[in-house]
Parts: C-alpha cells; structure tokens; sequence
C-alpha cells in the first residue's frame, strides 16, 4: 500500500462517519487475512442474525435475505468483495472491513437498525453489541 491509498479498514471508518450515530468497532486478530475475511463475510458471526440466504451475487454486488432470532426480515443489498462488505436494507446497515496488518488482520465493524430515509442509526446499544461480535470473530481465531 503505498502512501496515498487507504485500506478497506479506513474506508470503512470515512463511510461511518458519514451516517449520523454509526459507531465502529476495531480489532486486530492474529490471524492472515486469508483465514479472517472468509469467516466475517458469513455473517455468522453476527447475533442477531439467525440466517441469511444469498439471493443474488453479480460481481461485487450482492443481494441476500436475513432473518433475525426474533423474526424480522431484512432485504439486504450492496458490495462484497474480499475485505469489504456494505449491505443495508430499509431498516439494517452492515458494514464489515478488514485489512492484512503486520502479525494479523485488522478488523473493523459498523451497522445497526437504520433511521428510514436518513443516513442514520440508532445508536443505542450498537456499541456493546458490535465489540461483542468483534469478540465472538477473535475468539474462532485464538
């Protein structure tokens, strides 16, 4: 990476700064990328997540269908390429990056229930319930 580009892990941070009440969880796991990043774009690391089904995939483009463990559906859409995945629906925003680093993987996490309409979320909560998944990804990894 020379100077002048940003990873994915940074680039996730910009894009959460942009949505009002996002907050971002980061961890390095030690761990090479090539273990990491196929067990974070499962999802299944995620707890409110019971099951996703991948409706479509064109590229980098990505459609699916979640159901949480309480029921709710969301119609997710967006980009999922190694190291980066932006998935949203009308009430859900996922962000997940993560970035090869020195001794491991730098992992980074964002999302919640989404504010319709606004490039917002909900911010209660989102914080302890990001670090928790962080800790439950670094634990497949220790």
């Amino acid at each position: 990476m020379t100077p002048h580009e940003i990873d994915d892990v940074h680039r996730l941070r910009i894009m959460a700064a942009g949505v009002r009440g996002a907050q971002l969880v980061e961890r390095t796991l030690p761990a090479p990328f090539e273990e990491v990043w196929p067990a974070m774009s499962t999802l299944d690391f995620l707890p409110d997540l019971r099951h996703t089904r991948l409706l479509r995939s064109d590229g980098d483009r990505i459609e699916l269908l979640a159901r949480s463990k309480y029921g709710f559906r969301a119609h997710l859409r967006g980009y999922r390429r190694p190291g980066w995945c932006w998935l949203q629906s009308r009430f859900l925003l996922v962000g997940l990056a993560a970035a090869p680093v020195p001794g491991g993987t730098r992992i980074a996490l964002t999302g919640g229930v989404r504010v319709p309409t606004r490039a917002a979320v909900i911010p209660f909560g989102t914080a302890s319930e990001l670090a928790g998944s962080a800790d439950r990804l670094a634990a497949a990894f220790d």
